[in-house]
Parts: C-alpha cells; structure tokens; sequence
C-alpha cells in the first residue's frame, strides 16, 4: 500500500468509526479483527469495548492472542460464550452452518452493547470482515446484517492485503497471521460439529505445525476419516509416519477415527 493510499484508507476508515463513537468490536484473534480493535481503540479508547467468544470452535491459540493483544494495548476486553453448540441447526453442521453460529455470536454481542447502554448512548457492533469477503459464501454476512452489525473495512473498500499492509506499518507483530478460520470449518458438510471433533482439529493441526514448520495446515474431517491438506509443493514434508502420528493424537479425543491421508 502506497502512503498515499494509506492516507485515503485512513481516512475513509476513521469517517466510519466516528460515525459510531460507542462500539463493540467482535474480535476472533485474527489480523482483521485485531487491526479494527486495535484502531477503535486508539481513536475512542473509553467507549470501545472488544469482545471475543470463547468456544470450542474457536482455537485456543486465538484466545491466548486476543488476551495478549488486549492485555499490550490497553483493551476493555469481555470474553464471551456466543452458545451455538446449544443450537441442533449448528450441530448438524448445514451449508449454511456459520449462519447460525454468527447469530448466535451477534445475540450474544447485542447483550454486551445493551448492557453498556445504561450510559445512555447506542453502542454499534462491528465486524472485522473486509471487502474481499463479499466475493465469498458467507452465510455469516446474512446474520450480521440481520443483526445490524457494521463492517468498517467494508465501508471503507479495504481488502486483507490493505489490511495485512496497515497492520505492517503501525508495527504490529501479527500482520502475516495466516488466514484462520474456525474449527468447524474443517469439519465436511453434514459432520456433526462436537467439541471432541474440533479439538481433534485443533490439536491434529498443531502437531502438524510444530513437526514441519509449514504456516498453513488443515486437518478436515469427513465421517470418520481424516485428511490433511497443506500447501502446494509442502505436501513431501508429511510423511507417513508423520500421518500415523497426528492420528494416533486425534483418536485421543475421537477414537472412531479411521484412517487419514
């Protein structure tokens, strides 16, 4: 991103955040979300409340992230149980699944900013989602919407690598997080969502990170097989011991695993 261009996505980007002073941002712990609570923030520090859901499809790492963050940069932080495992549409995981879990996320974030508006102010509820988004299928656009929920970076026509660039200049550590998203989206359509699947995931993916060193790994699971993708040109580094490994730690949660590759 040119100076020039950073200037103008600035801008255009504080115009939206002033347009809604009080606000509660939904922070995921990944690079988009992180950069608009980092700048809601530093632009009204007492009147922006971020806010992360604490669930099994969400990564612990990601957790630990946004405390860090939070805890480096001064954020008022609430963590927060969004409850989608209690809804049986989620569970049974449909195309549409994330329709249904960012319902829930954005009931849950309209609680928060109901509770702060004892002050008298409306608080918004904001989104990190960025304009590249709206190529995609993203159920989860429906729900904000529906939601009244506002996406600053979408106003303001960034994309991820405008993102990941502004990220870079104010210095901030995470701006080459790799893309990362939700557990349950690992799991194939008409899988069951359970805590015990994601974990598997999660701790599959973590094995597979630490034993290659490769950013980007994905372990999805399909009925009771596994299989992992990585990186065009990768896939040498992940032997088939390495895959009897990975295994063998995901049937410590799911022992009906049957194979993977």
């Amino acid at each position: 991103m040119t100076v020039q261009h950073e200037s103008t996505v600035l801008e255009t980007l504080s115009a939206v955040l002033e347009r809604s002073p009080h606000r509660v941002i939904a922070c995921s712990g990944g690079v988009d979300s992180l950069l608009l609570a980092d700048l809601a923030h530093e632009m009204r520090p007492r009147t922006t409340i971020v806010a992360h859901s604490v669930s099994p499809a969400v990564p612990p790492s990601a957790t630990e992230r946004v405390q860090q963050v939070a805890a480096d940069l001064g954020w008022r932080l609430e963590l927060v149980e969004s409850a989608e495992f209690s809804d049986p549409r989620y569970r049974s995981n449909p195309r549409n699944r994330c329709y249904f879990c960012k319902s829930h996320l954005y009931s849950e974030l309209d609680r928060v900013s109901s509770a702060a508006r004892w002050r008298g102010p409306t608080w918004t509820v904001m989104s990190g989602a960025n304009a590249d988004d709206l190529g995609e299928y993203r159920p989860g656009l429906v729900a904000a919407d529906e939601h009244k929920v506002i996406h600053p970076f979408v106003e303001a026509h960034m994309t991820k690598s405008d993102i990941r660039s502004l990220a870079l200049s104010r210095g901030r550590t995470w701006h080459d997080l790799p893309a990362a998203p939700c557990l349950a989206s690992r799991l194939y359509t008409g899988t069951a969502v359970t805590a015990e699947r994601l974990r598997a995931v999660d701790r599959g993916e973590n094995t597979l990170r630490a034993r290659t060193g490769l950013g980007v790994v994905r372990c999805r699971i399909k009925g009771d097989d596994v299989v992992v993708e990585v990186a065009s040109g990768a896939r040498e580094t992940v032997t088939p011991a390495l895959l009897s490994e990975v295994l063998t730690i995901m049937r410590e949660d799911v022992p009906d695993l049957r194979s993977i590759s």
